[in-house]
């Protein structure tokens, strides 16, 4: 997207907002302890998806990928006093770690973490959704956003994580990976619902808002 984009995030980052303490401690500790770090939105993103929270203000927020909760608590910064937040994610071997993020948090009482399949999770939790995040598995980006388009009421807002797949969407040659996000992004592009449009924000970021 730029030619030195490791210059722009940081300069990006020292302008905006800064983590606080419980942030910075899952950052450090995803980078010292994942072998796939860079999975976690991180600062800049974290502070996008906090600020676009905050402009929603859901009472109910729904998380697809979970990772090492860095998103998830960016999420919840723009929850209603009453709101809640689900979470989902397959690896059971993070959850205690997970979890103990969580449990440090002023959202503690207000986040529910589900380890497990999240297409078969999704039906068990009742109700709408104000704000969805989609990060997980790129090969049911498209599933998980049918499962969750009618769950949102007008007003509320979808975003899927990843969607420029590290610039490959704009190669002459798409892997089978890179199809299947253009294939995403081209059939949302058609969707009448919503509005929508993708920001330029690490890996590329979707935004949907239901009309």
């Amino acid at each position: 997207m730029f030619q030195n984009e490791e210059r722009v995030n940081s300069y990006l980052e020292s302008i905006c907002d800064d983590e606080n303490p419980l942030l910075k401690t899952i950052n450090r500790e995803t980078y010292l302890r994942e072998t796939m770090p860079h999975m976690m939105s991180g600062h800049y993103q974290g502070r996008v998806l906090s600020m676009i929270s905050k402009l929603v203000g859901p009472k109910r927020i729904l998380e697809i990928g979970t990772f090492t909760g860095y998103a998830s608590l960016c999420l919840a910064e723009g929850l209603r006093a009453s709101g809640e937040l689900h979470t989902i994610d397959i690896n059971q071997e993070q959850q205690e770690r997970v979890q103990g993020y969580f449990d440090q948090s002023p959202f503690a009482a207000q986040i529910k973490y589900h380890i497990g399949d999240a297409l078969d999770i999704i039906p068990t939790i009742s109700g709408d959704f104000d704000l969805v995040f989609i990060d997980a598995d790129k090969k049911r980006n498209l599933l998980y956003y049918e499962m969750l388009v009618e769950r949102v009421p007008s007003g509320g807002v979808l975003m899927i994580d990843n969607v420029l797949w590290k610039g490959k969407v704009f190669e002459d040659r798409a892997d089978n990976q890179t199809k299947q996000v253009l294939e995403l992004n081209n059939i949302l592009a058609k969707d009448t619902r919503v509005e929508k449009l993708i920001l330029p924000v690490r890996d590329g970021l979707f935004v949907l808002r239901k009309k």
